[in-house]
């Protein structure tokens, strides 16, 4: 077995440099992951608003279940275990419906306060 350790247990520079770049990697990834999210939530958020307008449920589990589905087959393509990515998504709906059930709220709240 080979070892990466010098004989004063640093790492190999060589090794460091390469474990930086893919490290530097990663963090432009999960970067570009974050901002994905965050305008995926910009869209949530106004379906949420249109389904409160309209009072429309928060959760469309007919909807769910074609996303899951989509998912698990986009994951298997991309050779990412499809268990994890129906579990990622599954997170992120339960977070927007969390969002829809407060938008829906806040817009019956809002309509209550109105004049008559």
């Amino acid at each position: 077995m080979t070892t990466s350790n010098t004989g004063n247990g640093d790492v190999d520079p060589a090794v460091r440099a390469e474990l930086d770049r893919l490290r530097d990697s990663i963090d432009n990834i999960d970067a570009a992951v974050v901002h994905m999210l965050a305008e995926r939530f910009k869209c949530t958020q106004q379906v949420g608003r249109l389904k409160a307008v309209h009072q429309l449920p928060p959760a469309d589990q007919a909807r769910e279940a074609r996303q899951i589905t989509r998912l698990r087959s986009l994951a298997e393509n991309a050779k990412l275990d499809p268990a994890f990515a129906e579990k990622f998504l599954n997170f992120i709906i339960a977070e927007v419906i969390r969002h829809h059930e407060r938008i829906a709220e806040d817009t019956a709240n809002s309509k209550a306060a109105e004049p008559s």
